[in-house]
């Protein structure tokens, strides 16, 4: 009977440990379980965790322009905005050949071009003043500012105009071509007029 008992005791307390062994089991498959979820989400595709998703959509990323001063845009201050209006290449009598561009061109087309009153270049377009350009021909010089435009500066007009500092000084830069005047003729700048009297061909500066 004690032997029996003790039989049963042992093979209760068996039970028992196989009981919490298989509870363990149970737990430990749980963890792995969970732990195979966990790293399937990682890489599941549609997340965006460790995807690399996002530098792909963000600014700057490849693929995105990169943008620079007065390369596809803005011009440089001394650089005629109206560069791609158009352009002619002038061969001078001593074979040099010449370029017109941009704004400077459209007012030389205007003025009749090689065969006009400017006549030929004498050499390619220069920077003037602040941020502005000019060329020299035969028969006078086209200015250019982007506050101003293109205009024409000639003869007495021209000369009175480079004794007060020319586009550098208190006259700064052509705002008109020359117009006629009852005495003769005369043009405007951005710090005052010069007229021209055809009786005895006196030039007179008046500054704003």
């Amino acid at each position: 009977m004690h032997h029996f008992a003790r039989r049963s005791a042992g093979f209760t307390i068996a039970l028992a440990a196989a009981g919490l062994l298989v509870a363990g089991c149970g737990d430990d498959d749980n963890s792995v379980s969970d732990s195979v979820g966990s790293l399937t989400s990682a890489v599941m595709p549609g997340d965006n965790t460790g995807t690399g998703e996002s530098p792909t959509g963000s600014p700057g990323a490849e693929g995105s322009p990169t943008e620079t001063t007065g390369a596809e845009g803005s011009p440089t201050p001394d650089e005629d905005p109206n560069a791609d209006a158009g352009e002619t290449t002038v061969q001078t009598p001593d074979g040099t050949e010449v370029t017109v561009s941009g704004s400077i061109y459209q007012k030389y087309t205007e003025a009749g071009g090689p065969a006009g009153t400017l006549g030929m270049p004498e050499g390619e377009e220069q920077v003037a003043g602040d941020g502005g350009r000019y060329q020299n021909f035969v028969g006078g010089t086209i200015f250019f500012s982007e506050e101003t435009g293109a205009h024409i500066v000639w003869g007495d007009i021209r000369e009175a105009w480079e004794a007060n500092g020319g586009a550098e000084g208190e006259l700064g830069f052509p705002t008109s071509d020359e117009e006629d005047t009852p005495e003769g003729k005369k043009s405007e700048f951005e710090g005052g007029t010069i007229t021209w009297n055809s009786s005895d061909r006196s030039t007179t500066v008046t500054q704003n």
